[in-house]
């Protein structure tokens, strides 16, 4: 059977290079970028349409046309956006997922993609190698709205069988799109900033660890889920998933070997601060690593290399 893949949120982050992957390995005629504004960058990849998630009548327009096989939801208001417009995150996080779900089991989609974060850890969940199940307690809306659609992501396989995968993804760091206003974003900032000015202001301080993962393996990992026999995946909800964590001057002390002359100065405060000191600095995600065969390939040099040799060629 021919697959007939929508990735929604296209234009994003993430949706930039995974529908530059999935045209890779399944040809562009089969891969249907949707976003809500058009992009010339996506559309030159692959078909395109607009897709608003927060419109149920424009999503069913979009399903009944092309009747996907597999459906990437990545649309969302990220962390540090959502905390300036909550009820617009809530929204488009719930609802977009919601009738995202419940269209593919009415089109019999076999198989749907959401992603959680590791936003859904909070102030009291464990911040050292923070486990796949353990007290989940965020306190953004980013994170509230991630950690209640994991749940709705198990209720319908659980209740109706529906085929939903999904991760927890730790900060994203990629060449080819810009940050889509997450709170880990100044690991994406910087290299910019040190490329054409030599130096950056970083708006997190200096000792705060995160959990972090170059964009290249974040796509490898979706595409090992989707990919992988259903009787594998065990967890129904979000899996933990890890690459590296660093602070920002650890980051900075690496990019210095390769600009000598770069500096970094930090923010006296900044409200995603506190978002970030209410997250994990290490994930334990020893259950994707043995469920279906999960290994990341970017340490932190190696991180930094790619970024700036691709960067200065870009």
């Amino acid at each position: 059977m021919t697959e007939k893949i929508l990735v929604i949120g296209a234009n994003g982050q993430i949706g930039t290079e995974l529908v530059r992957a999935l045209c890779e390995t399944y040809g562009c005629e089969n891969v249907i970028a949707g976003d809500i504004r058009e992009s010339e960058t996506v559309r030159h990849n692959a078909p395109f349409e607009l897709v608003n998630v927060t419109d149920e009548a424009n999503l069913r327009a979009v399903f009944e046309k092309y009747q996907p096989t597999q459906v990437y939801l990545l649309a969302a208001i990220l962390s540090a956006v959502g905390e300036q417009k909550p009820k617009l995150a809530w929204e488009l996080n719930m609802d977009g997922l919601i009738y995202v779900l419940d269209l593919a089991l009415e089109y019999k989609t076999a198989k749907v993609f959401w992603p959680s974060s590791i936003a859904v850890f909070g102030p009291h969940s464990p911040r050292v190698n923070t486990p796949q199940y353990c007290v989940m307690d965020p306190n953004s809306v980013y994170g509230f709205s991630k950690l209640a659609g994991e749940r709705w992501c198990e209720y319908y396989h659980q209740r109706y069988g529906l085929d939903v995968r999904s991760l927890r993804y730790p900060g994203l760091i990629g060449w080819r799109s810009a940050p889509g206003g997450g709170t880990t974003d100044y690991a994406v900032h910087i290299f910019h900033e040190a490329l054409v000015n030599g130096e950056y202001q970083s708006f997190l301080s200096a000792q705060t660890e995160l959990p972090m993962m170059h964009m290249d393996d974040a796509i490898r990992a979706t595409l090992m889920l989707m990919n992988a026999p259903a009787e594998e995946i065990k967890i129904r909800s979000a899996y933990n998933l890890a690459g590296i964590s660093f602070t920002p001057e650890q980051l900075a002390n690496e990019i210095k070997k390769h600009i000598p002359n770069f500096k970094i100065s930090y923010a006296e405060s900044d409200p995603r601060q506190a978002i970030a000191d209410s997250w994990p600095k290490s994930i334990d995600d020893s259950e994707a690593r043995a469920d279906w065969g999960w290994q990341p390939e970017f340490d932190l040099a190696g991180l930094v290399k790619n970024m700036l040799d691709n960067l200065k060629a870009k």
